[in-house]
């Protein structure tokens, strides 16, 4: 006669296979991510494209603010508005070689004066060519009487380049500063990724 034995619960051993069991354990990624590297320069050409910007944008600006902005042909006079702290001056456009004269004022002020440049300046804007012909010095900003001669020459009032030059200073610090930063940046992240990696894969697991 057979007799049927039953385990107690206590007897009963049940093997079930882990639940968060994973065949990729222990193959992390490693970390920073190459991304950073990525982002790092592409950061880089962004800051250069602002500073050949910033520079363009300068050298149009000063052009712009250094052009005459009072034309007259010759054989004209007209009324300007003087400023010394503007460095304002006299530019002629002409084809070809020619006399010229020109007299700011009425002689009465010796303060107030035409003087050749010390230095030739010219400067094209617009399919013009503008060369310096007088510096004009006066004592203080107001209205002043210019008038000049001149066979087919065109006149005008602006200022002297060395008078703008800020604004290309200004250009030209954005286009050094800017991309310098941006390199200087890029290659710090560079290294410190690179070398944060290599410590991770020596680490144990």
């Amino acid at each position: 006669m057979h007799e049927n034995q039953t385990s107690s619960p206590a007897d009963v051993t049940l093997r079930m296979p882990h639940p968060f069991a994973s065949p990729y354990a222990g193959s992390l990624p490693i970390r920073p991510r190459l991304l950073w590297i990525l982002l790092s320069w592409v950061l880089f050409v962004v800051l250069l494209v602002a500073g050949a910007g910033g520079f363009t944008g300068g050298l149009f600006s000063t052009l712009g603010d250094a052009a005459p902005a009072t034309i007259f042909s010759g054989g004209q006079s007209v009324t300007v508005a003087l400023d010394p702290a503007d460095k304002p001056a006299i530019y002629a456009a002409v084809d070809q070689p020619t006399d010229v004269r020109c007299q700011l004022g009425d002689g009465a002020d010796p303060r107030v004066r035409l003087t050749p440049p010390a230095v030739s300046q010219t400067l094209t804007l617009n399919g013009t060519t503008w060369e310096l012909l007088f510096e004009a010095g006066v004592p203080e900003a107001g209205t002043y009487q210019l008038s000049c001669e001149g066979d087919e020459v065109r006149f005008g009032v602006g200022k002297q380049l060395t008078g703008v030059a800020g604004l290309l200073a200004g250009g030209a610090v954005a286009l050094l500063a800017l991309p310098t930063v941006g390199f200087l940046a890029a290659l710090i992240v560079t290294v410190v990724v690179l070398a944060r990696r290599s410590t991770a894969r020596r680490r144990p697991a």
